[in-house]
């Protein structure tokens, strides 16, 4: 049996430094280059294209990290959806006003949250208004993270906040496996090349999303290949009914 066959999690090292770390840093600068040769901004640009009908009031990006990913994307769009307001959620304060800035000139409005996104979506599954409050939940590269237990928890959770989401992750395959012994070629880091490696272990094939998704009590809508090193999927929500107070 192939060694990829099925789903392996490893601690990544960037998730254990601090944020001020040097090393964190630089890993930092290297995943914004690892995006790039992804073509992931392109590919979470063109599903929300796709997938929205129309140009969303208020989307919620999960492990946003530093916004700079989310900023490529708004970049793509923005000239077609004005007035959005983002909501980016990560673990680490790491936005700058200058990307608040960045967003605003977009026409966009930027809101940050530093929260464990466990916590946070417990706290009030459905929203205070008993409706979506968001238009969609974009995630890039944050899903791998979890066990098979911890999706199904987060998908359940999420699938309360907003009626579609859309997710850009490691391909678990052998070409994008090979693919992290060449970073060094482009100066990354001993500790992107460790969790590099790691996250395609850690990645997704076939329709392992889309099953967890349904278990979740949702409903695929896409899921698969998107170029040699990332897999995408996409997920409807159904709206739950809330309990009488």
């Amino acid at each position: 049996m192939s060694t990829l066959a099925q789903r392996s999690l490893v601690p990544e090292i960037l998730d254990g430094l601090a944020a001020d770390d040097a090393r964190a840093r630089r890993s930092r600068r290297d995943l914004a280059r690892i995006n790039a040769l992804m073509f992931h901004a392109s590919i979470m640009a063109s599903l929300m294209r796709k997938f929205l009908p129309e140009p969303p009031g208020r989307i919620l990006e999960i492990g946003a990290g530093d916004g700079s990913f989310a900023l490529k994307v708004a970049r793509r769009v923005a000239g077609d959806w004005r007035e959005v307001e983002l909501t980016m959620l990560d673990r680490v304060a790491l936005v700058t006003p200058e990307l608040t800035a960045d967003f605003a000139a977009l026409g966009w409005k930027l809101e940050t949250i530093t929260a464990d996104v466990f916590d946070w979506a417990e706290k009030d599954p459905m929203g205070n208004a008993g409706g979506w409050p968001f238009d969609a939940i974009t995630v890039n590269l944050f899903l791998h993270h979890f066990d098979d237990d911890g999706l199904l928890r987060l998908f359940s959770l999420l699938r309360r906040k907003a009626p579609l989401i859309l997710a850009a992750e490691p391909l678990r395959a052998g070409l994008a496996l090979a693919a992290t012994r060449l970073l060094p070629a482009i100066g990354a880091n001993d500790v992107t090349r460790h969790d590099a490696a790691q996250s395609v272990r850690a990645g997704f094939r076939g329709s392992e999303l889309s099953d967890l998704w349904s278990a979740a009590g949702g409903r695929p809508l896409e899921e698969g290949r998107a170029g040699p090193f990332s897999h995408v999927f996409v997920g409807e929500a159904r709206m739950p009914a809330r309990n009488a107070a």
